[in-house]
C-alpha cells in the first residue's frame, strides 16, 4: 500500500485528490497539509511512502519547502502538483529535490502512474514539460528569470500574485529589509523598473502565483 500525504491549500483540490485516490486499491491518503509547516510535522509524526506537493501554500512552500523536506527525508518521493505549466519552474522544482513534476490538469490516469512509479523508485515530469526543458538545455534559450537564485525567482512570484514587501517577509520567515533588497536584485538583472512591469514580466512568462 502506498501512503500519501496531500500538500495543498485548497479544499477543493483536496477532495477531488482524494476521490481519484479512492478508485485505486494499492493507494491511501494517509495525511492531509494546508501550510508548510504543517508538512514538515505531519511527515514527522507519520509513516509517509510519497510526499504529493504544491508549489504555493502558506508558510514555507516552494523549493524551499522541496529543500526543507529533501534534508529530513532524503529518500521520500516528492511528487509537485502545480498549476505552473513553465518549465523553469518545473526545472527549480526538481533541481531542489523533487522526483517528479505534473500540472493539475494531466488525466487522472497519469498522475496514479506517476504516483506508482515515484513510489517504486522512478522518476516522472509532465509530458507537456519535456520537450520545452529538454530544447532550452540544449538550445540555451532560457528565458531571463533562469539567472535569478531560488530566492529572487520566489519573490518574483510573490510580488506578481500582488503581495507586499511585509507579507512576503512574513510568509518566508525573513526581514522586510532582506526582502527588500531581493526585491532590488531581481528587477536588475531582468531590467525592470516598478511593480507593473514585475506583474507584467510574470503575466508573459506564466509565473504568476494563485
Amino acid at each position: 500500500m502506498i501512503r500519501i500525504l496531500i500538500a495543498d491549500d485548497h479544499a477543493i483540490v483536496r477532495g477531488g485528490l482524494r476521490q481519484i485516490i479512492a478508485t485505486t486499491s494499492d493507494i491511501v491518503v494517509a495525511a492531509e497539509a494546508v501550510q508548510g509547516k504543517e508538512v514538515i510535522d505531519k511527515l514527522r509524526s507519520g509513516v509517509v511512502d510519497l510526499l504529493l506537493l504544491d508549489m504555493t501554500m502558506p508558510g514555507i512552500s516552494g523549493v524551499d519547502l522541496i529543500r526543507r523536506v529533501r534534508a529530513e527525508q532524503p529518500s521520500l518521493p516528492v511528487l509537485v502538483l502545480s498549476i505552473h505549466d513553465e518549465a523553469q519552474v518545473a526545472s527549480r522544482a526538481l533541481r531542489a529535490g523533487a522526483t517528479g513534476y505534473l500540472t493539475k490538469d494531466s488525466d487522472p490516469d497519469v498522475l496514479l502512474a506517476a504516483i506508482r512509479k515515484l513510489a517504486d523508485g522512478g522518476r516522472c515530469i509532465d509530458p507537456k514539460l519535456v520537450d520545452a526543458m529538454v530544447f532550452e538545455t540544449q538550445c540555451g534559450d532560457a528565458p531571463p528569470h533562469e539567472v535569478l537564485s531560488d530566492r529572487e525567482f520566489q519573490v518574483l512570484q510573490m510580488l506578481s500574485g500582488g503581495l507586499t514587501i511585509n507579507e512576503i517577509a512574513d510568509g518566508c520567515a525573513l526581514s522586510a529589509k532582506t526582502i527588500s533588497t531581493y526585491k532590488t536584485r531581481l528587477m536588475q538583472k531582468l531590467g525592470l523598473a516598478n511593480n507593473a512591469e514585475v506583474i507584467r514580466y510574470a503575466i508573459r512568462h506564466g509565473l504568476i502565483v494563485e
